[in-house]
Formats: C-alpha cells, sequence, structure tokens
C-alpha cells in the first residue's frame, strides 16, 4: 500500500457506533480447551460479530474429541491437518495462510487468534501492520511475544467455567487470589496520570484504553473483579472515584483520580 494511499481497513476509530466490526474467529485446537468455548464466543461478541469461525487440527486424532462435541453446537468450522511429519506443527501453518487468505479478502475488520503457542506472534504483527485490530486468546503460560503483538489479550482461565475443572482444588480454578498487586496499582495510577486533566480527573473508559496500549494482557477479572471500576473501588487508599452526568446526554460518566494528586493540591 502506497503512502499516500487510504488505508482499506477501517481504523477502531473510523468504524461509525452502529457498525459491528466483522471478525475473524481462527481456533489453535492443538492449543485451547474446549472448556473455554462459552465464555469465548461471549467474550468475542463484546468486540463485533465472529462472521468466520474456524478451528484447526487433525480430527482424526482421538486428542481432540472434546472439540468436537462443539462444533456443530457453536457452528464452528474444523479445518484438517494432517500431521505429517512428527515433532512438526503443521496446523500453524494452514491457521496462518488461511489468515493471510482473509486477510486479503478486504472484509474483515479485526481477528480473533486463539492459541498459547508463539508461532503466531508474527502473524498478528502482519494483521496489525494492516491496520486490523488483533484480540488472542490464550492461557497464562502463553509466551510474551504473542501478548505484546496483539492489540488485546486476554487469558482464557477467565473464560473457563469452574465447574469444568474436574479433579482440581477449588482454588486452581482461579488465575490468582482477589486483591490487586502494588504494581499494578502503579501501572494504574501512571495511565491516570497520562490521560487525566489539570484538576488530576480521568474517565474510567480513557484510563481502560490507555492500560490497553500499554499492557495488552491487563485485565480486572484476573485479580478477582469482573469490573474495571470494581478493581479501583477494591484500592480507596490509592483512588476516589466519582460518577459524572455528561452534559446534555442524561448519561453518567465515571472518573477517576490518583489520592496523591489530591493531598499535592492541598
Amino acid at each position: 500500500m502506497h503512502k499516500n494511499e487510504p488505508s482499506k481497513y477501517p481504523s477502531r476509530i473510523e468504524l461509525p457506533e452502529e457498525h459491528q466490526p466483522k471478525l475473524a474467529v481462527l481456533i489453535d485446537a492443538d492449543n485451547a480447551q474446549a472448556a473455554i468455548i462459552d465464555g469465548l464466543l461471549a467474550e468475542i461478541a463484546r468486540f463485533g460479530v465472529a462472521s468466520v469461525r474456524r478451528i484447526y487440527g487433525d480430527w482424526t486424532s482421538t486428542r481432540l474429541q472434546s472439540w468436537k462435541k462443539t462444533l456443530l453446537q457453536y457452528s464452528i468450522q474444523p479445518v484438517q491437518q494432517f500431521g505429517y511429519t512428527q515433532g512438526k506443527n503443521a496446523t500453524d501453518s494452514a491457521l496462518i495462510i488461511d489468515a493471510m487468505d482473509l486477510l486479503y479478502t478486504r472484509r474483515f475488520d479485526g481477528f480473533c487468534l486463539v492459541s498459547s503457542d508463539s508461532d503466531f506472534t508474527r502473524l498478528a504483527m502482519r494483521l496489525r501492520e494492516e491496520g486490523l485490530l488483533v484480540y488472542g486468546f490464550g492461557e497464562k503460560k502463553t509466551p510474551e511475544p504473542f501478548v505484546q503483538a496483539c492489540d488485546k489479550f486476554i487469558y482464557t482461565e477467565v473464560l473457563r467455567p469452574e465447574e469444568d475443572l474436574p479433579g482440581k482444588p477449588a482454588a486452581a480454578s482461579k488465575p490468582v487470589e482477589k486483591g490487586v498487586p502494588k504494581p499494578i496499582v502503579r501501572m494504574i495510577a501512571k495511565s491516570i496520570e497520562d490521560v487525566s486533566e489539570e484538576s488530576g480527573w480521568a474517565q474510567l473508559g480513557s484510563v481502560g484504553s490507555n492500560l490497553t496500549k500499554v499492557r495488552p494482557d491487563f485485565d480486572s477479572r484476573l485479580y478477582g473483579f469482573k469490573k474495571f471500576s470494581d478493581l479501583i473501588r477494591a484500592v480507596p487508599d490509592a483512588f476516589e472515584i466519582e460518577e459524572r452526568l455528561l452534559p446534555g446526554q442524561g448519561q453518567k460518566s465515571i472518573y477517576v483520580r490518583c489520592r496523591v494528586h489530591e493531598k499535592r493540591r492541598k
């Protein structure tokens, strides 16, 4: 694409509010668990419409038996890829080739890559180079390069229902214990300072967006909180929060400020 040529892909800002982004969902069956499917599709629905749903693997293998039961129910198209050579992952190659084919159709606003495999790092980078949004989904063991290559990365542990973890103690089903580590508090404080007004107040949505740019894998659910606002309220010594009525809109918006900023003003 030439420098002066306008992008063929709509960006996050250019998309009209009524437009539902079209997403291509590509699942690496070798590196994803079938138990996450309900949570996965619900999470993807927050970002747009899953226009394409494909899952890649060797379906002659008994290892993918759990996935076979869900394909028809959730309208996911299985793509057969035989393991021609031991130790070589042909599934990755098939998924990458299909992703590039879909990219050049110019029909999608973004991709959802479901895998914990670092082999998809370059694919995520390439898709973003073309102006598309990339949402990654993988387990906590996912290598950092793949996480950072995505616009947003969601750890699948927060999507998996606890009752689907047989044989494990209850504590093992939770990503972490409820609480906000100090490094996360400092990171949030820095994000507030980056986007705040002179008064120190910042709109919570802007803070969250800035956090995602810095840490694509930031997710309040990892710390036991369903919403970002709940996490902020759980640290009253560090942050204060208030709701404001937006002028002329009749809607409320949440604002947050660091307690340190409040002390400085005094």
